[in-house]
């Protein structure tokens, strides 16, 4: 069985076929998947019935995306209150995806700090783990998690693709890393290297869907079913049986994601 850490279902990418792609998914050994939903997005939050209907084994993640802090500028108890406000009623058993992005710095970089550190402070609260999204601030990500999360905040590090010195900065933050598609394009021999020394008992897929697909479906709308091809490749570089890193994936992602609360939601609500 094939675990999908990470994929965006509720993007209007999926809008047309979203019972196929889960059916197919299904068919590849897919069963299980994280939708990742933009906290103060409503078009996605009006997708979560159709979601969890065409696929009830899906888990949900919500935050507000460094793409997305901008607004948030002297107002960030506003981004904490949506996080939370949408993580209760979907009963999200994860908080994600948060962080930062300077790549293209389509919000303030201090803001992007300030909404990053106040979701770090609702998921400790919360104790819920994490997904975090980093490009290019690699630096500032550790420390805010350093800072604010005082040494008790759990998560994974959605769609790494980093150094091997950051892959070890983020075990020793007690994370996971969650490998995506990348790893598989011909020009990833740096990632692969890097994957091949990442312990087994940290490592998690992604599709990322509907981004980033991998070979051989490079140029398609990624799926949760092309999940295999990553997990193939990772096995390879692990010299381990396929069979036996789905099994390894699967009781890695259960560590991660811990018991549900009790005081959480079940299922959506909206």
């Amino acid at each position: 069985m094939f675990i999908d850490s990470h994929c965006h279902l509720a993007d209007e990418a999926f809008l047309a076929d979203l019972p196929e792609v889960a059916a197919r998914a299904h068919s590849a050994g897919v069963m299980r998947a994280v939708c990742i939903l933009s906290a103060d997005t409503p078009e996605e939050h009006v997708r979560v019935e159709a979601v969890q209907t065409a696929w009830p084994g899906v888990i949900f993640a919500t935050a507000v995306h460094p793409h997305r802090a901008g607004p948030y500028e002297d107002r960030i108890g506003d981004a904490v209150s949506t996080v939370r406000d949408t993580a209760l009623r979907v009963g999200a058993r994860l908080l994600g995806e948060m962080g930062l992005d300077y790549h293209y710095d389509f919000a303030p970089r201090a803001v992007q700090q300030e909404v990053f550190a106040a979701q770090i402070r609702l998921a400790v609260e919360l104790d819920l783990p994490v997904a975090i999204h980093t490009r290019e601030a690699f630096d500032d990500t550790v420390r805010i998690l350093e800072e604010a999360g005082a040494g008790r905040v759990r998560g994974v590090m959605h769609c790494f693709t980093g150094t091997a010195m950051e892959a070890r900065r983020a075990l020793d933050l007690g994370f996971y890393l969650s490998i995506p598609g990348i790893v598989t394009f011909p020009k990833a021999g740096a990632l692969r290297d890097v994957v091949a020394g990442i312990p087994l008992e940290r490592i998690l897929v992604e599709t990322d869907s509907p981004y980033l697909a991998p070979v051989p479906h490079r140029g398609k709308r990624n799926e949760p079913a092309f999940l295999s091809e990553t997990v193939r490749q990772v096995a390879s570089l692990h010299a381990s049986a396929v069979e036996a890193m789905a099994g390894q994936i699967q009781t890695n992602f259960d560590r991660f994601l811990g018991a549900p609360r009790v005081d959480t939601l079940s299922k959506p609500v909206f």
